[in-house]
């Protein structure tokens, strides 16, 4: 598998970990699952992310889940593994397992203890000179969950100083305004490096319109993430925000806080990618008025896309 570059676009799926009753890991639904999102569309897989339970992963059951993946998709996509935690041996290592598997590069989020742009921009310095310049890597900048706001000008200054940084997993909210300037930066004679968007797909249409290169999320329907960019890489943004809008009433109602994980499983379960919507305890579990909820929104938005179809 190619090494991941500044030029990767698209769709990247970020992949649940899935997990039986008991909380075993389900190596079945690995398979199953990894077939829908290539199946799907998916450009590639990020594998081991937040929305992938990673942190309730041992380390033996983090290289189970990684080669189990690698193994089934089998060079078809690029797969990104995360590797981010507290302490630096153990992410140097796991980013090699992942590289000498098959891996097309790794995913570093910021700890919460940079507090300061100057830690910031020392931090991934450190990280790309760790991880050597065989191994690209993603900056996930996600300040709702890390605590750490990166300034344009610092992800600007890594970009320059710290060239196996390829790609910004861009998840700030609001960050509309964060993709412009950076993109005047590249427009500028900067170094362009790919952009890719998470917060469950919410601002896709706009996100891209601004110069993102694709997303970097999960969502239930990723075929629907798939036809966004296709639409707008075609120049149809029409197209684009009308399937985007058909959708949106159940991405909203999955992108809610604490509770997301486990809508995207129960849907993902319902519609057989994986065997159960399980999530590793602890974690919370859906209501009956919960999946009353989604079976609702599931079939309003199979007529909006009849209508879309007709």
């Amino acid at each position: 598998m190619e090494r991941l570059s500044e030029d990767a676009e698209g769709v990247y799926v970020i992949a649940p970990t899935p997990f039986d009753e008991d909380g075993s890991i389900h190596h079945a639904s690995i398979d199953s699952m990894v077939e829908f999102f290539i199946d799907a569309g998916a450009d590639g897989l990020t594998i081991m992310g937040m929305m992938g339970e990673a942190q309730k992963l041992d380390a033996e059951e983090s290289l189970i889940v990684m080669r189990r993946v690698m193994e089934r998709v089998a060079g078809r996509v690029p797969v990104i593994v995360g590797i981010s935690g507290p302490g630096l041996a153990s992410m140097l290592g796991l980013s090699r397992a992942a590289m000498d598997a098959g891996a097309a590069g790794v995913m570093v989020a910021p700890p919460a203890t940079l507090d300061t742009d100057g830690r910031i921009f020392d931090y991934y310095r450190m990280i790309g000179e760790e991880l050597g310049e065989t191994t690209p890597f993603v900056l996930q900048d996600f300040p709702l969950v890390t605590g750490v706001s990166i300034a344009p000008k610092v992800i600007d200054d890594i970009v320059r100083d710290v060239p196996n940084c390829v790609m910004l997993k861009h998840e700030d909210w609001p960050g509309l305004s964060k993709i412009s300037a950076l993109r005047r930066t590249s427009e500028a004679g900067g170094r362009r490096i790919s952009i890719l968007c998470g917060n469950g797909g919410m601002f896709l249409p706009e996100e891209l319109m601004r110069g993102a290169d694709g997303a970097m999320t999960g969502f239930a329907f990723p075929e629907m993430m798939v036809g966004v960019c296709r639409h707008v890489q075609a120049g149809d943004a029409n197209a684009a925000r009308d399937l985007f809008d058909a959708y949106l009433p159940l991405m909203r109602y999955e992108s809610q806080p604490g509770l997301g994980l486990a809508i995207r499983k129960f849907i993902l379960a319902k519609r057989g990618v994986i065997a159960s919507a399980a999530l590793r305890r602890p974690g919370p579990k859906l209501t009956a008025q919960d999946t009353a909820d989604i079976d609702a929104l599931l079939e309003r938005q199979a007529a909006r896309l009849e209508n879309l179809d007709s």
